[in-house]
């Protein structure tokens, strides 16, 4: 096997997609989440998360709720091809019960308290990165 092949799109590595329309807060989430060994991809609206997820579906999904488009985002993916599977965390900024139930209802699996640091993404995520 080739020197580098190990690394970036390896086998067993789990791939999670960050959606939300601030930079700072995707790049924070995707040095956190790539320290952690997931492949990380991000998307800064909805249109742009269909397409990734179009030509490649993550295992994991942050949808921020204050993104335009965020729940149909998440109904969207929930019937496409593999979308089914996929863990999606809707990300909102405070434990509002209507917000948590219109999430519950498009599809969302859980939720994040926004804004996560490296403590919270690492007891939610951090002993999921390399696939069993």
């Amino acid at each position: 096997m080739p020197a580098g092949e190990k690394l970036g799109q390896g086998a067993g590595m789990q791939r999670f997609m960050i959606t939300d329309a601030s930079d700072v807060v995707r790049k924070v989430g995707k040095r956190i989440l790539s320290e952690l060994d997931f492949l990380v991809s991000e998307a800064s609206n909805v249109s742009e998360a269909l397409s990734r997820c179009g030509t490649e579906m993550p295992d994991y999904l942050i949808v921020d709720s204050g993104m335009e488009g965020a729940l149909d985002l998440i109904s969207t993916i929930r019937t496409m091809e593999g979308g089914k599977e996929v863990k999606i965390y809707y990300c909102v900024v405070e434990a509002d019960l209507k917000k948590l139930m219109m999430g519950k209802r498009a599809g969302a699996t859980d939720f994040l308290l926004k804004p996560f640091d490296r403590k919270i993404l690492t007891a939610v995520f951090g002993n999921r990165a390399i696939a069993a």
